[in-house]
């Protein structure tokens, strides 16, 4: 494919810019993508790949839901790395149990299909929690995992194959998208090619300030730094799907808006350092059997996230060890690396949006439901563009 103008340009190679292509393609629309380093390397592919809708609130839930089925349908037809484990809450005391089963009332409501597990059922279906630990559980068989790193680049190599009017350009940093006529205009750095296009949409995470540096500075974005850990292979440990525990159930959106006893129930003073460094016990097994643990949060504004640092706070991977030990009966301590990730989000909204001229629009800051909401909200935001 050698012409230089296209229906749309997406810039930004992550999940969010990759589902908004993908359901360009599907409406039939001339699409390139430009993505600026050799491949993703962002906050797509530093993550659990935990695609947890049960996690999110109102229309956030309805794009994971939407998701879960984008996902599986596309793994029907090509191996990225989908898998149907499952997600779990485990409960760890009587205040986490009360919220699990006040969740659980709400997904009966709507029809989400969700199981409480006794003590006895998780210790069976989960070996390698400890059954000092576990209280109780909430299970969702329907949700899946991925592997961040594979899944984004094998959906890029899907798209690659089965839509002859996408065009995928790594190495391609964007210096210029400017509205210009009846369309918009694309200029890459070190390279004299320019692209056209009728739209451009940019999902390249708290790098469009390269693009729209006084839009950015004004957006009210923060980033969030995590700290996360990847365990040695461990093919003996019993823990297969989306592992989240009781810092989780205290943290989630969907705990908090729909749990009545949300902010009455007590805070362990154990807790207190813990949520302090906004950690909160996650587990995935990838499929070569290491285990990803993590994670934790801290945050800056968008005007001085550099602050940020790049350095791995030896205390809080000592406080997720710590919890995480606390948590399951295998060596967490035996890790093969441990890693930050960087996720742009905003305060008081999911996800940061503008439409400049009808031409260019930003779509960022989905902070950590990318990898669960991208694939439906993206449909959705298709559909409003091109509306």
């Amino acid at each position: 494919m050698t012409d230089q103008h296209f229906d749309l340009i997406v810039v930004g190679g992550g999940i969010l810019g990759t589902f908004h292509a993908y359901h360009a393609l599907l409406a039939g629309k001339s699409v390139l993508q430009l993505e600026k380093d050799n491949y993703p390397v962002g906050a797509t592919v530093r993550n659990f790949g935990q695609v947890v809708p049960s996690g999110m609130e109102a229309e956030w839930f309805e794009y994971g839901v939407a998701g879960l089925e984008i996902y599986r349908n596309i793994q029907q037809e090509f191996d990225i790395s989908a898998r149907n484990n499952g997600s779990v809450y485990i409960a760890s005391d009587e205040g986490e149990q009360t919220l699990i089963q006040e969740l659980k009332a709400h997904y009966d409501l709507i029809g989400y299909q969700a199981t409480l597990l006794s003590k006895e059922a998780v210790l069976a279906k989960y070996p390698a929690i400890k059954s000092a630990y576990a209280k109780e559980a909430l299970y969702f068989p329907q949700e899946i995992s991925v592997e961040p790193e594979l899944m984004i680049r094998r959906l890029h190599q899907y798209m690659q194959t089965k839509f002859a009017n996408y065009r995928l350009l790594y190495d391609s940093p964007v210096t210029t998208c400017e509205t210009k006529g009846t369309g918009v205009v694309v200029g890459l750095q070190n390279k004299a090619a320019t692209f056209t296009a009728e739209k451009a949409i940019i999902c390249n995470g708290y790098e469009f300030k390269l693009l729209y540096p006084e839009l950015f500075s004004e957006s009210g974005i923060v980033v969030s730094k995590l700290q996360m850990m990847r365990s040695v292979p461990m093919a003996n440990v019993a823990l297969e799907g989306n592992i989240l525990t009781g810092l989780t159930i205290r943290r989630y959106e969907s705990f908090e808006h729909y749990c009545p006893s949300f902010k009455s129930i007590p805070t362990p003073d154990a807790y207190e350092e813990l949520k302090k460094w906004g950690i909160h016990i996650l587990f995935k097994k990838a499929t070569d059997n290491s285990i990803i643990i993590g994670d934790s949060h801290i945050y800056a504004g968008v005007n001085n996230f550099d602050d940020l640092g790049f350095d791995l706070s030896h205390h809080i991977n000592e406080l997720m060890l710590k919890e995480a030990g606390r948590i399951v009966d295998f060596d967490v301590r035996k890790l093969q690396t441990t890693w930050a990730g960087f996720y742009p989000q905003h305060p008081t909204k999911h996800i940061v949006a503008y439409d400049l001229d009808q031409k260019i629009h930003i779509r960022t800051a989905i902070g950590g439901k990318g990898m669960t909401a991208s694939a439906g909200y993206a449909a959705a935001s298709i559909k409003k563009i091109y509306s």
